[in-house]
């Protein structure tokens, strides 16, 4: 139980890091790796599981995905201009292999449509008005 509780905490810290460095790049999601973190730390540990849920910027994503599937409009525009913006740089300042410039731009057509497909938060439903969690690490076996 030790090694699984190790390896979860583990992943669950890479995914942390890797969903934090998602903020600043475009090219990695936020909020599935935010997820990912949440879901490793709620099988391992209890404090790491409620830090997570309940941090002041962080939590927010987590739990509006969560409860609502779904994000903020502004979070819908920063991360659709984000992307697209080191998506075009990419494809025509810094890539020259044309299949890569074609991938690069499918999967930001696959991103986009991704974010444009979940629902939009409302004021009562967004923001700092999101209530605690109601998935408790005990809930989940």
């Amino acid at each position: 139980m030790l090694v699984k509780k190790v390896l979860l905490i583990s992943a669950g810290s890479l995914a942390l890091f890797l969903g934090i460095l998602g903020i600043f790049l475009p090219v990695l999601p936020t909020t599935p790796f935010l997820l990912l973190s949440a879901a490793c730390y709620m099988r391992s540990s209890e404090r790491l599981y409620t830090w997570l849920i309940h941090h002041k910027v962080l939590g927010l994503y987590i739990r509006s995905y969560i409860e609502h599937r779904a994000v903020t409009v502004k979070a819908k525009v920063v991360s659709i201009s984000m992307l697209w913006l080191a998506i075009l740089s990419s494809v025509l300042f810094f890539i020259s292999l044309l299949w890569l410039r074609i991938l690069l731009l499918l999967i930001a057509c696959g991103v986009t449509l991704y974010l444009l497909s979940l629902k939009t938060l409302t004021g009562d439903e967004g923001g700092r008005s999101i209530g605690p969690l109601q998935i408790k690490p005990t809930d989940v076996h």
